[in-house]
């Protein structure tokens, strides 16, 4: 049979015809039209029906069983064969749906079902499209969920987490599994999606996943310690009020004790600049969401360590001081009350999901009326001072 897609008093009428089988999952019963037809396609069109049609008429319309019969006739192929392959587009509507719903079945079963962060997780997936590419590429959701039902870890390496639960050392190193799990994991911390490997690792480090132990770091000042090589470093680093980067592989290869009543902890890096060089009271800078490297260092410290943590004044820095003042037995706040809050704006538009503030709750109300969110530098004054008072 001759190539009827090639006749240009054919095409559009062919063309017509496969859409509305696309639409249609190949239904019949319906018509096609074609607007301003030209005269070899009025032609076609009065051969097909066998009904005139006036010249220079704006339209006309051929039911679709008539084309498939005619088609038959003349060729001896019917419709569906002469377009060649189409969608079947409800199949597929009926497929992706059967299949979403296998994956949120799924979804249903895992330990974290029913939290408000998997929920919201889950539901993003479905408004973006995101639960229909799943099904569609046929991609490993049940790892996904293996994942996170096995989160948090307890400051375990990724390759040996991954080999413990998927039975594959890279599994998370790259591909779809690694990126729905840190959306999920963002989704978790109430965190942005991350938008490079530092803030990956970050959060990987959160649900208790070391991505790589020298990668995770924390930048300390005027923090003596004892026992193994890196107590001497940072005694040393210490008396010439140096700052000092620490791994979690130096603090996993030796035992540490930190010789320090009192930790202050803050988020920025300009904090710890500035009160480089003077002797002040010792200070860990956590870089934005504290590393595992941090939490590592500050196990080692006494029990009775006063530990005074701080963050920006954002919804993240408050959500992140307080999970550590949740986290740490001595952890108490550090210029994070609502008088400090009251005292440094204005600052920059607030963002995000609003956050608690147990330890003072006149903090949220003011933080949310307010709209504005204030970064550790506005307070710098007050901070060195605090840091060199004795």
């Amino acid at each position: 049979m001759a190539d009827l897609f090639s006749d240009p008093a054919w095409r559009r009428l062919l063309a017509a015809a496969r859409r509305s089988l696309e639409r249609t999952g190949g239904d019949l019963s319906g018509s096609i039209s074609l607007t301003a037809p030209d005269e070899a396609e009025r032609l076609v069109v009065i051969g097909v029906t066998g009904v005139h049609r006036p010249a220079g008429v704006s339209r006309v319309s051929v039911r679709l069983a008539d084309l498939d019969e005619h088609l038959r006739a003349a060729h001896g192929h019917g419709l569906a064969s002469v377009v060649g392959p189409f969608r079947d587009r409800p199949g597929e509507r009926a497929r992706d749906t059967a299949g979403r719903d296998a994956v949120l079945l799924l979804a249903s079963e895992s330990r974290h079902s029913g939290q408000a962060w998997f929920e919201t997780w889950l539901d993003g997936m479905r408004r973006d499209g995101t639960l229909t590419r799943i099904v569609r590429g046929g991609l490993p959701f049940p790892d996904v969920l293996a994942v996170l039902d096995a989160l948090p870890a307890a400051d375990e390496p990724m390759p040996v987490f991954a080999e413990r639960v998927l039975a594959d050392t890279k599994a998370l190193v790259d591909g779809p599994v690694r990126g729905l799990v840190l959306r999920a994991l963002a989704t978790w911390h109430a965190l942005a999606v991350p938008a490079g490997a530092e803030q990956e690792r970050a959060l990987w480090e959160l649900a208790g996943v070391v991505p790589d132990d020298l990668a995770s770091q924390v930048l300390v000042l005027n923090l003596p310690a004892a026992g193994s090589v890196l107590g001497e470093w940072l005694t040393s680093a210490a008396s010439a009020h140096v700052p000092f980067r620490v791994t979690l592989h130096q603090l996993r290869i030796g035992a540490l004790t930190l010789r320090t009543p009192e930790v202050f902890v803050c988020e920025n890096p300009a904090v710890l600049r500035a009160a480089a060089g003077r002797a002040t009271r010792p200070l860990v800078c956590t870089e934005g969401v504290p590393s595992a490297a941090v939490h590592a260092l500050l196990a080692h410290a006494a029990a009775d360590t006063a530990i005074h943590w701080r963050n920006d004044f954002d919804w993240t820095g408050v959500r992140l001081t307080g999970a550590a003042l949740a986290r740490y037995p001595g952890a108490r706040p550090w210029r994070m009350t609502a008088a400090d809050y009251a005292a440094s704006v204005p600052g920059i538009p607030l963002a995000g999901l609003p956050a608690q503030t147990p330890w003072d709750p006149q903090l949220r109300t003011l933080m949310h009326e307010a709209g504005r969110a204030v970064m550790e530098e506005r307070l710098l004054d007050t901070l060195l001072t605090d840091l060199a008072a004795r």
